[in-house]
């Protein structure tokens, strides 16, 4: 396995992993990650933190890893990272590229917008329109009863799920393009689509995005209470920019709102953000959002998210730098892959930028309890604990179908995904993953009992196979 250690030791711990370190640091260590765990040279990133892993240089995973070395250049202007995204720019796909799912071109083109902010190549530039216009100027998408929203896959083949992946990354892409060109039609496109979003996958009560719509061709349905991170991470930041692009002080309200709910319902009774959806979330977008609230809007539940978040992910912290899913879990003990540790290292790098001399521990697990138990739907388990979670193996009846509902302490868990146990992005089968995790503010007798998902087109029957948990 690829590893950084004498580096990242150096920069974030100075020993051991008891030590605290300062964000700053933890900062150094995350760019350091990028870079020398994750980054495979010749413009292609791994997709996981093993040497064998895919390697590639298109679509949400890997686009996360180069959103965050964006990050890292608009907060310090690192002179290394112009390079890697020059190399980056290169390997970057050609659209048109055939047929294509409408998500995965507009996560590109935000990629592409990136690489062009930081080195001025017109090849980035012309590779973010090319990719937005793949979608933009297509007739296999904006079909059905709601054709103010795309379909996932050309015609709504196979599922006829429409995901506010592709929407919310659209306008995210028209507005970088808009700011980047000028041009008029971008602003006009994002403004067409964020309103259709507003539409159709706002949650009538949360202020959150709900991320599926099926769309039968009769009508629209929105799956409730499926919140991604990266969703409502775009639709934050896509609000402040409108505002400030519109001056209509509408879209800010909008991103405030959101980012309070995000803040306040899609967190562990400690307050950290519990990432429930399956490892096709990433979160950088999400960092991106709330970063942006915490300097743009000068939001302080934004700023003390980030701060509150990185501090407690670095206990999920690997020997390479990397990071589980769960900022509030422990340091995964086997294969991290990019869908999962984007967010971690995005989080740091935003820390630094927020409140560079301020420390934190990753001493958040040590002295837990591993307990060894077969766990399956309808089954209840009672501890005496601060925090608990829960393993087994991630896409382990492979590869999509099948989660569970999360009820902690008799109230199920907001964003109703619970545990989704057969999605794996990276198409392996990963034992031992840290698939649930909770913790509360104090010591204490809680249950969490797990009961079948409802099923649908996308995720499949309930299905839920965990191997144990650890208590602390």
């Amino acid at each position: 396995m690829v590893r950084a250690a004498a580096l990242f030791a150096a920069l974030a711990l100075g020993g051991t992993q008891a030590q605290s370190t300062t964000f700053a640091a933890a900062g150094d260590s995350a760019s350091a990650t990028l870079l020398h765990v994750w980054y495979a040279g010749g413009g292609l990133w791994r997709e996981c933190d093993d040497p064998g892993c895919n390697r590639s240089n298109m679509d949400w995973g890997v686009d996360s890893l180069t959103y965050a070395l964006w990050l890292r250049w608009q907060t310090t202007h690192d002179p290394v990272v112009p390079q890697v995204m020059r190399e980056l720019t290169a390997s970057a796909p050609p659209y048109p590229l055939g047929e294509t799912w409408s998500d995965n071109p507009e996560w590109d083109a935000i990629a592409a917008v990136r690489m062009y902010q930081v080195t001025g190549d017109a090849a980035a530039l012309a590779k973010a329109r090319a990719a937005f216009d793949t979608v933009e100027g297509s007739t296999d998408f904006a079909l059905g009863a709601c054709p103010e929203i795309r379909y996932q896959q050309p015609q709504g083949r196979d599922n006829q799920l429409k995901t506010l992946e592709s929407d919310a990354n659209a306008v995210k892409a028209a507005l970088l393009l808009h700011e980047t060109t000028g041009e008029q039609r971008y602003l006009d496109s994002a403004v067409r689509t964020y309103a259709a979003v507003r539409k159709w996958f706002l949650d009538p009560k949360l202020g959150l995005y709900s991320v599926y719509v099926f769309d039968d061709g009769r009508q629209c349905t929105q799956v409730p209470h499926r919140f991604f991170a990266s969703v409502n991470g775009d639709m934050i930041w896509n609000g402040l920019e409108l505002a400030r692009l519109t001056g209509d002080d509408r879209y800010r309200a909008d991103a405030l709102g959101t980012g309070r709910a995000v803040a306040t319902q899609l967190a562990d009774a400690a307050g950290v953000f519990a990432d429930l959806q399956a490892e096709n979330d990433v979160v950088e977008p999400l960092v991106e959002g709330m970063y942006a609230l915490a300097t743009t809007a000068k939001a302080s539940f934004a700023r003390a998210w980030v701060l509150g978040n990185a501090a407690a992910a670095l206990s999920a912290r690997t020997s390479d730098g990397s990071f589980g899913r769960f900022f509030d879990g422990p340091a995964p003990q086997t294969l991290v892959t990019a869908w999962q540790a984007n967010g971690g290292l995005a989080l740091e790098i935003a820390a630094a930028a927020l409140d560079p001399t301020g420390t934190a521990s990753p001493d958040r697990w040590q002295g837990a309890r591993r307990v060894t138990r077969s766990v399956g739907l309808g089954d209840t388990v009672t501890i005496h604990a601060r925090a608990v979670a829960f393993f087994g193996t991630l896409g382990e009846a492979c590869c999509e179908p099948g989660h569970a509902r999360v009820f902690v302490d008799a109230r199920e868990t907001t964003d109703g995904t619970g545990i989704w146990q057969n999605k794996s992005s990276s198409g392996k089968a990963i034992p031992d993953t840290v698939l649930f995790v909770w913790r509360w503010p104090r010591l204490g007798r809680h249950t969490i009992h797990f009961e079948p998902g409802v099923q649908n087109g996308k995720e499949g029957g309930p299905y839920l196979h965990l191997t144990g948990y650890a208590v602390r």
